[in-house]
């Protein structure tokens, strides 16, 4: 089996987002034949939605080459809490795909993977995965999934649903599609310090409504205050740019930061107490991907912009 048949056998076990009955394919279209809504299929990928607010992470991913074999690997493990060595087997979501980095390591690591996103970045995706029989992409809201529910035995989503209008909506929807036993592991955006909360919603009160030309041309200079080596350890703790090694990704994570139309940051307890009230135990917060002591103070007095709130838990078997 091929990328191609894969597609077409995702497509096969869809269900419909509307009243979850199976789709069936007829030529370009998915056709319910319960509620009669139809979506169309684009480059052999099922699309039930449009970018809508999250058109910037489409053009985003599709335009900046960010994969990074070893380090995609390695931050997939520190933000999932999960061995690449046992995944084999198992029946993957990757809940907010974006350009695929981390559906692709799932895949190689020898999981049945889908990715969802609710942008175009799935066209980017799939030929990222192109050589993975394994893996196979679906562009949809990420509360109104067209997949079985409690059918995956690990479902994971990193930096992606802090961007919809609603967070706990977002996880309370995809959670249900772990099965019992199964588990699942989120990422959002930590809430900082008071003044660096103004800062940053008065910088993107702004950002957000440049056209996307203009903010590309200031996250240059994000990009390349990032380069400098004391300026990026000090100056971007009060305005987020990244100081990630590649130029390129410098400007794509610092335009993924100002773009979004929506940017919301939670606390460890916030996202605890969803997992609690999901019915997920053994829940385990996770540490920063970096180490040093001096990170990890300023990281638990909350001064890291753009650092993360990270739990894995698993669901209480029936």
């Amino acid at each position: 089996m091929d990328s191609a048949a894969a597609q077409l056998e995702l497509i096969r076990t869809l269900r419909c987002p509307a009243c979850g009955s199976p789709l069936n394919l007829n030529g370009d279209r998915i056709e319910c034949s319960t509620c009669k809504q139809s979506h169309l299929v684009v480059e052999g990928i099922g699309r039930f939605t449009g970018d809508a607010h999250l058109a910037s992470f489409g053009r985003q991913w599709n335009k900046y080459e960010v994969a990074h074999d070893e380090e995609d690997r390695a931050t997939f493990q520190a933000k999932t809490g999960v061995k690449l060595e046992d995944l084999k087997g198992l029946r993957v979501l990757d809940a907010g795909c974006g350009g695929g980095r981390y559906s692709k390591v799932c895949g190689e690591a020898g999981a049945t993977v889908v990715g969802a996103d609710h942008s175009g970045a799935v066209s980017k995706a799939r030929q990222l995965c192109a050589h993975l029989t394994n893996v196979a992409f679906v562009q949809a809201d990420l509360k109104r999934l067209p997949l079985e529910p409690a059918s995956f035995d690990f479902v994971f989503s990193i930096g992606v649903m802090h961007h919809d209008a609603d967070t706990r909506a977002v996880f309370d929807a995809v959670e249900k599609l772990v099965k019992p036993g199964g588990r699942y592991s989120v990422w959002l955006y930590r809430r900082n310090q008071w003044w660096q909360e103004l800062i940053n919603d008065a910088l993107r009160r702004r950002t957000t409504k440049m056209a996307p030309e203009k903010l590309e041309r200031w996250c240059e200079w994000g990009a390349f205050f990032g380069g400098l080596p004391v300026v990026n350890k000090t100056l971007n703790k009060v305005v987020n740019f990244s100081a990630h090694p590649s130029r390129e990704n410098r400007v794509c994570d610092t335009y993924d930061w100002f773009a979004p139309q929506y940017q919301f940051h939670h606390t460890v307890e916030e996202l605890s107490g969803w997992f609690h009230d999901a019915g997920f135990d053994t829940l385990r917060v996770l540490p920063p991907e970096k180490c040093g002591w001096l990170y990890r103070r300023i990281y638990e007095a909350n001064l890291l912009i753009g650092s993360g709130v990270n739990v894995t838990g698993t669901r209480q078997a029936q």
